[in-house]
């Protein structure tokens, strides 16, 4: 992800239109904080097009937001209610009173919302970070999990591709400030085709309105006090969930989910190899493999029809197993 300082911001403002207040709600979409003592969270929604239908909870990556699903959320509005969080310290959602960024530290909030919200439990779905919160989750409360879905989960990788090592030295001290220095002058639109690039395995798909919408966004997020703070620590928190051994190493949590399990791997992902898609389909114990070779990292975002498709088999295939169609209340 990428930088500046109060100068740089106040570029970025006069690149582009001036950020809204608040959060923006596509068509058909409810916005509302859930507070907590420790943390508030900003939860974007979608009712589904019947009544009685579960609820499928929704985490995005790192320096991603809520508003990362709002697409998938509508496409599949006919076999769920959606909900996305933005994770504390991303999107609206202010940073944790105890400045614990962590994917257990994240899981934990994750887990604190459904249970005090009644919500679970869900169809799980991670994207990046918001995926190995979702492993964390499923692996230690499969109560609350009925199917997982996780479009280029941030699973351990060593070495990682090469395309992934800028975003991974953000977690060396020092580093984010040094790279705040070098690009203080880049335009905000340098800095949104820079992210569409990592993150798109075809960055020229993006259309015009959809890049604005990214710019004024990014603009925003750079005028965060602790933006930096958040991007710095969850990236440690991800390097430092690679690290874990035993029971809980993360491989080892994955051998753990008992949900069924819908992988999503890119052909062109730079932050997640697509090689690992092979060992993930091993790992978990009931996975089906959604491959897209000309995919990037964000496969809800560039290619949500796909994923659309295999959520409801997903979710079809369950129902058939286990005499329930989607769309019943039932909190197996």
């Amino acid at each position: 992800m990428s930088s500046t300082e109060s100068s740089d911001a106040d570029a970025a403002q006069t690149a582009v239109t001036v950020p809204p207040a608040g959060p923006v709600a596509q068509g058909g979409e409810r916005l509302r904080v859930f507070s907590r003592p420790g943390f508030s969270l900003t939860v974007r929604s979608r009712a589904g097009r019947t009544a009685g239908l579960p609820t499928a909870l929704f985490l995005h990556g790192l320096g991603g937001s809520s508003q990362n699903w709002s697409v998938l959320m509508a496409k599949v509005a006919d076999v769920v209610q959606g909900e996305a969080l933005d994770l504390p310290g991303f999107g609206y959602s202010p940073p944790p009173d105890d400045g614990d960024y962590s994917i257990s530290g994240h899981a934990r909030t994750v887990v604190r919302y459904l249970e005090e919200s009644g919500r679970g439990p869900v169809h799980l779905v991670g994207n990046s970070m918001g995926g190995t919160v979702a492993v964390r989750i499923a692996a230690r409360r499969p109560d609350l999990v009925r199917t997982l879905t996780l479009i280029s989960p941030a699973l351990p990788e060593i070495p990682p591709q090469r395309t992934a090592w800028p975003t991974a030295l953000a977690s060396v001290p020092g580093l984010p400030r040094l790279y705040q220095r070098v690009t203080r002058d880049w335009p905000i639109e340098r800095r949104t085709r820079a992210l569409l690039a990592l993150c798109y395995g075809d960055p020229g798909a993006v259309g015009r309105r959809e890049f604005e919408e990214d710019a004024r966004e990014y603009a925003r997020r750079l005028t965060l006090p602790y933006f930096w703070d958040a991007m710095a620590r969850s990236t440690r928190g991800i390097v430092d969930a690679y690290t874990l051994g035993g029971q809980h190493a993360m491989w080892r949590q994955a051998e753990r989910v008992l949900a069924p399990t819908l992988l999503v791997y890119g052909g062109r992902d730079k932050l997640v190899s697509f090689r690992m898609a092979r060992r993930a389909a091993r790992a978990f114990r009931d996975s089906r493999l959604l491959a897209i070779p000309d995919g990037g990292h964000v496969s809800m975002m560039e290619h949500p029809e796909l994923v659309a498709r295999a959520f409801r088999d997903l979710l079809a295939e369950r129902a058939d197993g286990k005499g329930t169609a989607p769309g019943t209340t039932d909190r197996s």
